[in-house]
Order: C-alpha cells, then structure tokens, then sequence
C-alpha cells in the first residue's frame, strides 16, 4: 500500500560570507587606528599611548572574539530549531496524509474484506501498515472489533432466521392443526373412535407448544363424547322401554273397546288418543336419541291409512281434512317412519295456525312419487324463521344442544326424510300460513297399485286408530 510522500522544507540559502571575516576585520582596522594613534602622540606620552591603545585592542578583540562566539552559538540554535520545526512540519505532514489514505482506503478495505468472511490476521498481514505505531494500534483494535461484530451479526442472524423458521412452520402445523387435523379428529371421536386411536392415526404438530394442548382437547372431547354416548344409549333404553309399554297400552285400550259396551266407549277413545300423543312424543325423543320406532309393519299400508294415523296422534285432529283418492300404499319398512313424519307436520302447522282454523292435507300422485301437501292459515312464516325451518328438515342438524328447548318435530322430521330419502320444502300457503311439501319417493310405495287392506296384520298391533269422535283432551305437543 503506498502512501503519498509529504512535500519537502525547503532549504535556507546561507550567507556567501563567513560568520569570523566581521571581527576580523574590525581587529584590523582598530589595530590600524591605534598605530596612527601612537605614531602621532608625542614622544612624552607615547609610551602611555600605545599602553593604552594595546588594552583597549585586546579588550575590542576579547569583546569581538566573544560577540562572535555567541552570535555562532545562537545562529546554531537557530539552525537546529529550523531544522527541527521542518522535521514536525515534515512529520504531521507524513501523518496527516496516512491518516487520510487510512480513513479513505486502509478502513473501508478491511471493513468489506472482514464482511466477506477473511480473518483479521490474514487482513493485516495483506495490508501495508501505517508508519505512525498509533495508527498501526488503531488499525489492529478497529480489525479485531470489527471481525467481533460481524461474528456476532451472523450469529444473530442465524439466529433470526431459526427463529423465523420456527415461527413459519409453527403457523403452517397451526393451520393444519385448526383446517384438517381437528376437523378429522372431532368427527372420529363422534364416530367412535378412541382417543388413542385418533392421536395414532392423524398427523400432529411437532411444536410442543401446539401438541400437548391438542392432545389433551382430544383427550377431554373423547372423554365427553363417551359420556354423551352412554347417557344418550341409556336414554334410548330407556326410551324402549317406554314405547313398548305405550304399545302395550295402545294394544291393551283397543281389546278392551272390542269388549266393553257403549258406555265406556268414549273413555277408553280418549286414553287411546292420549296413548298415541304419549306414543308420539316417545317416538320423536327415541329417534332423536338414535333409537327406532315403536313399530314395524310387515304388510303395505294404503295412504289414507297412513294420514289417519298420523292424525290421530295429535291433540288437535279435529281441526285437520284430508283430501285424498289415491290408493297407493307405502311399503312396511317405511309405513311408521311416514306416519310419524306427516304427524308432526300436522301438529306443528296445528300449533301455529288460529285454533278455529283448519289444516288441509292434500295427496296427489305423481310420476316422481307421492306428493302430501300440508296447509296452516295462520301467520305466514318469515323468511329468516323458514330458512331455519328448510335447515331443520335438511337432516343436516344432529347436535341435540343445537335443539331449541321443547322444538324437536322438524329434527324429527329432518332425520327420517334423511334416512327414507323424502323430500320436505316449505313455501307461503295460498290460505295465508305456511305449507309444507313432501314428495315420498317411489321406492317408498308398495310394487302393487291394487287396494290395499285397511286393516293390515301387524305384530300384536291393528292398523293406526281413526280419529275418535268425543273431544280429545287438551294437550300440548310442540314440534
């Protein structure tokens, strides 16, 4: 590395003449004064004369001769002075210039050589060092803490970019976590699966942090899902129980109409007729619970048969006409499962229709299967409360908490048309209310059209009562 040379003092220009020709001089010429001034005293006192004249010379010589030594000595001092004030001037000169090419050149060189990587011995030993040892010091401490820092910048570096990484992939296992690995683990706990069967077969987070909290929900939600599993299995049991005593009771009511005279006729109609409604409300508690029926039928059951049925298992049957010519009847497997879905249609539009107003069911046969329309005249449903009502029949509700206190007819109604494959819509009734239709497809109807007996074998059962004729006690079955 070279470094510019500092410019040069110049020389002073010394005197042609030599510093002792004054002195001499000036000895020769006094010598000279006094001769004449001895030769021209008289006689008498030249002796005296050329005394004195010979002690005043040799005082002027001492005088001169001294003069000249110290005028000598101070032109010396002056010239080392000068000499030693061009060697300061030639000193900062020589620093002031490497100091520039250090800031300039010798710093920046190290800093980007530094940065690239090369130790700070191999960056000195390359660099020419500076003459002045403070520079070189300075050189060497600004290397080292240099080659400091950038060790610890790339160690921080590293740093944030390991802790960037982690974070990346934790908010990846997150989402995965949240999107697909909870949706999957929620729907093999209610499907049954253990907990450890879960844990084992689906993909977890490998951040501690996201794992142990997600094993433990799993955990805690096969447990609770256990626990809603068994009460929900000792409910239907339960349930069982109850509708088969209803059955027995309904069965039990009708041999003793057969027995009994006139006068107790109407008593036994109306236990029969609260026997049904308690038959209903068992039914649609069973099915929710994920029970079944209380009843099958082995033999096709005719249509009208089937809306009898339907509506003598509500408190307010008085109030619903039927309007139905078709013959068609609906096969066994699925006779009680469309009885009991059109009966709580029946009693949800009973309910929420003016009770001096009647409910009209129509049946008409089409190429795409039966169609039963149901018609209320009360208060038109709003938009909000039908989409609700459409939600409900979809069959895509199966949350009990989702069930709005007593309201479980069109859960009811939405798990069986799920399960037969029918079809129920709602849409503004031409009478003022709402109206429901329901298409029961064709693999729901009997391969014969003939007619049907009206009243089919069942086990231990007869057909579905007919609606009594004395005024049924009042009763409330929400839908």
């Amino acid at each position: 590395m070279s470094v510019p040379a500092p410019p040069s003092p110049r020389r002073i220009a010394k005197a042609g003449r030599p510093a002792w020709a004054v002195p001499v001089g000036v000895l020769a010429v006094t010598g000279g004064a006094g001769a004449l001034a001895v030769a021209a005293a008289p006689a008498a006192a030249r002796g005296w004369t050329a005394a004195s004249t010979a002690v005043g010379w040799l005082c002027l010589a001492v005088c001169l001769l001294v003069g000249s030594a110290a005028g000598r000595r101070a032109h010396r001092s002056a010239a080392a002075e000068r000499a030693e004030a061009d060697a300061l001037k030639a000193q900062l000169g020589r620093q002031g210039a490497e100091s520039a090419h250090l800031a300039n050149v010798t710093l920046p060189m190290l800093v980007k050589q530094l940065r690239d990587g090369a130790p700070a011995g191999e960056v000195l030993a390359n660099t020419a060092p500076p003459s002045d040892p403070q520079l070189r010091q300075i050189v060497h401490t600004f290397a080292s803490a240099m080659e400091e820092s950038v060790h610890y910048a790339k160690a921080v570096e590293a740093q944030r970019d390991h802790a960037q990484g982690q974070l990346a992939q934790a908010t990846g296992e997150f989402d995965m976590l949240t999107k697909v690995t909870m949706p999957a683990a929620i729907e093999q706990l209610r499907e049954g699966a253990s907990a450890d069967t879960v844990l084992a077969t689906l993909q977890w987070p490998q951040n501690p942090l996201l794992r142990l909290p997600a094993e433990s929900f799993i955990r805690e939600l096969a447990h609770s899902e256990r626990r809603a599993a068994a009460a929900q299995a000792a409910s239907a049991k339960a349930l069982s129980r109850v509708q088969a005593k209803s059955v027995s009771m309904l069965a039990d009511l009708r041999d003793m109409q057969e027995r009994h005279g006139v006068e107790v006729f109407g008593d036994l109609l109306k236990l029969d007729h609260s026997t049904s409604q308690l038959g209903l409300m068992t039914d649609r508690l069973a099915l929710l619970m994920g029970g079944r029926s209380s009843r099958a039928w082995n033999k096709p059951i005719v249509m009208e048969s089937i809306l009898r049925g339907a509506v003598g298992r509500i408190s307010a049957y008085q109030r619903v006409r039927l309007h139905c010519s078709t013959t068609v009847a609906v096969a066994g497997f699925a006779a009680e499962s469309v009885m009991h879905l059109l009966a709580e249609l029946m009693d949800n539009a009973a309910n929420f229709s003016p009770p001096i107003d009647e409910v009209h069911v129509y049946v008409e046969e089409r190429s795409a299967g039966i169609v039963v329309t149901i018609e209320d005249s009360g208060l038109r449903m709003a938009d909000a409360a039908m989409r609700r009502a459409e939600e409900s029949v979809s069959g895509k509700i199966t949350d009990l908490a989702s069930l709005q206190g007593t309201r479980l007819g069109l859960a009811v109604v939405g798990r069986l048309a799920a399960k037969y494959g029918m079809s129920v819509n709602f849409r503004p009734s031409s009478r003022g209310g709402t109206g429901v239709v329901v298409l029961l497809p064709p693999q729901l109807l009997a391969q014969q059209r003939d007619p049907a007996p009206q009243q089919p074998a069942v086990r231990r059962d007869t057909a579905p009562p007919t609606p009594p004729l004395p005024t049924a006690p009042a009763a409330t079955a929400e839908a």
